[in-house]
């Protein structure tokens, strides 16, 4: 409980900008959570583009039709979409671009704020020392000739910018993390898609023996 109340106290010696800070965190926090879930969502895997470039290598069109039917996700469910489109004669190479595309772009969706965030942080940080110091430094306190005053106000300034670097930290870590998930995302559609366009007639064949099973 003490350490609860001290650390209350010393977020409060912080100034205003430590709640814009806070605001921040949260914020942070937020986006974090609501990527994951739809990222965890939507996206294929890994493992269903190792599996799919497998049994396309092995000739298993029927298999690897039946793989992208029953599983989830944005690259499985353009795949399917795309030989369905390709069993009514429809071009399929420009479809799947059109739909990677909005694909991507729902993936990175406000991971822009993040990167906002990043560069934010620290500089609300600096704002808030800065007028911690200006006020340390006064005229009252230096002709009060209050020492102590002045380089306990210094101290208590600078908490701004430390937790401003804290809040920046944690955005460039989620941001990052995001950012190698989506290229990793990218990897797989450029895989699996091409896969689809070079073997769009063997696929349409399976789609065809799939669907009459």
């Amino acid at each position: 409980m003490e350490n609860i109340l001290a650390g209350l106290e010393l977020f409060q010696k912080g100034g205003l900008v430590m709640y814009v800070l806070l605001f921040c965190s949260l914020f942070v926090m937020v986006i974090g959570l609501e990527r994951f879930q739809y990222f965890h969502r939507m996206d294929s895997g890994r493992a269903f583009a190792r599996d799919f470039f497998i049994r396309m290598g092995k000739e298993d069109y029927t298999g690897a039709l039946s793989l992208a039917r029953e599983s989830s996700g944005s690259v499985a469910e353009i795949i399917v979409q795309a030989v369905e489109r390709a069993a009514e004669g429809q071009e399929v190479s420009s479809f799947m671009e059109i739909q990677s595309g909005i694909a991507l772009a729902h993936f990175r969706r406000r991971l822009y704020y993040l990167n906002v965030i990043v560069t934010m942080a620290p500089l609300l940080g600096l704002l808030g020392t800065i007028s911690g110091m200006i006020s340390a430094f006064s005229v009252f306190n230096v002709q009060s000739a209050q020492a102590a005053a002045i380089t306990g106000g210094v101290g208590e300034a600078l908490i701004a910018t430390a937790f401003g670097l804290c809040v920046a930290i944690m955005a460039l870590a989620i941001h990052a993390f995001f950012v190698q998930w989506v290229e990793n995302i990218i990897t797989d559609m450029e895989q699996t898609f091409s896969l689809v366009e070079a073997k769009q007639v063997e696929l349409t064949k399976a789609g065809a023996v799939y669907a009459f099973a």
